[in-house]
């Protein structure tokens, strides 16, 4: 099997060395180069022919996301951007995504000895899947330890009958790799009084704050990050923090986001996989469901869940989606009734939403 040849740009000499050593830690992971400014590794790029690109936000002489919307624009390739965790650094990663960027890596904090084997854990992962990846337009140091992979039920037990409470329609949503963008594509063709939706994001804690506020603003709907105990209601978004899974309860008189502090789940916190159960178990057949593009299967088994409780379930197709991993694992699973391109997705879930559901108890199969 070919490694994947990673050219690595970050203005800091120190930077450089580090992401290239946590790099190498991956014997399935070549390091070709490393520049320190976005002229340097224009020239390396045609040098080298990389295939993914790992890149700084703020660097001399041309700034990151400058030079990603260039690199879009003539030469699209995988890029996963090195951010810090800052309010500031989520925005312009978020500004990153949207023109392109798969992915994203929050550089270590302070105690590099503590957190490298994490830290390459998951550097390694990601520039591995961004490898696979379709960009839109606009030899091993260590065995990295692998922590174990948990299912739904390391958080919530799958529920023996699941029906309707609320007599309200809820539209769930997960994603992510390129989920950002194709969120925001979802929620900008929704009209103020659309049912409320619920979305689980593969995305860090100082992200999904800024995320929330991002979506906000380009949508008609009102758009928030979840808080515990906070009533679902119509023409609301409800998008859930990076650093807890959301889960949808019914409290005895109406809907309510629960926020769970459980551990990761398929590696993720938060987890499609929880929030879909959840729903299964809490709104049954009055939800709707789109798995949108992601690296991995989170959320498949969950729609399929979903699926079985009688709900209406959806995927984005292979087409439009950036990486087509959990949508198409869902949709081989049998969990989908419709494959639909991003730009119809929107339409097609108030339609879904908007047909009665019997409120008859359905087993969860």
């Amino acid at each position: 099997m070919e490694r994947v040849r990673v050219l690595v740009v970050d203005d800091s000499a120190l930077v450089r060395k580090l992401l290239s050593t946590m790099l190498s830690c991956d014997p399935g992971i070549e390091v070709v180069g490393t520049a320190a400014d976005p002229l340097i590794a224009r020239e390396k790029i045609k040098q080298l022919n990389p295939d993914v690109l790992t890149l700084d936000v703020e660097m001399p002489r041309m700034d990151g996301i400058t030079f990603l919307e260039n690199l879009m624009r003539l030469r699209p390739m995988p890029v996963v951007m090195v951010s810090s965790l800052t309010q500031e650094g989520a925005e312009v990663t978020l500004r990153a995504l949207e023109l392109g960027a798969v992915d994203f890596f929050t550089k270590p904090g302070n105690d590099l000895a503590s957190t490298f084997a994490e830290g390459a854990q998951e550097i390694c992962h990601k520039v591995k899947l961004a490898a696979l990846a379709r960009p839109r337009q606009r030899t091993a140091v260590r065995k990295l330890d692998v922590p174990p992979r948990l299912s739904a039920d390391a958080v919530l037990p799958r529920a023996q009958s699941a029906g309707t409470r609320g007599g309200m329609p809820i539209i769930a949503i997960g994603a992510s790799t390129g989920g950002t963008e194709a969120i925001r594509v979802v929620l900008e063709a929704m009209p103020p009084d659309a049912p409320p939706i619920i979305v689980t994001q593969h995305i860090p804690a100082a992200f999904s704050g800024p995320f929330a506020a991002r979506m906000d603003h380009c949508s008609a709907m009102r758009v928030c990050e979840a808080r515990d105990g906070q009533p679902i209601q119509q023409g609301h978004v409800y998008i859930a923090p990076g650093s807890q899974h959301l889960l949808v309860m019914w409290d005895g008189a109406k809907y309510v986001c629960r926020l769970h502090n459980g551990p990761p789940v398929n590696r993720h916190k938060p987890s499609v996989d929880v929030l879909f159960r959840s729903m299964a178990a809490s709104v049954g057949k009055a939800t709707v469901a789109a798995l949108l593009t992601g690296m991995g299967d989170d959320g498949a088994r969950g729609l399929l869940e979903l699926h079985q409780a009688g709900a209406r379930t959806l995927v984005q197709d292979e087409e439009s989606s950036v990486v087509w991993g959990m949508p198409g694992v869902a949709w081989k699973l049998g969990a989908a009734s419709e494959k639909l391109p991003l730009d119809q997705i929107a339409a097609r879930l108030l339609a879904l939403a908007h047909q009665p559901v019997s409120r008859a108890a359905v087993p969860a199969a």
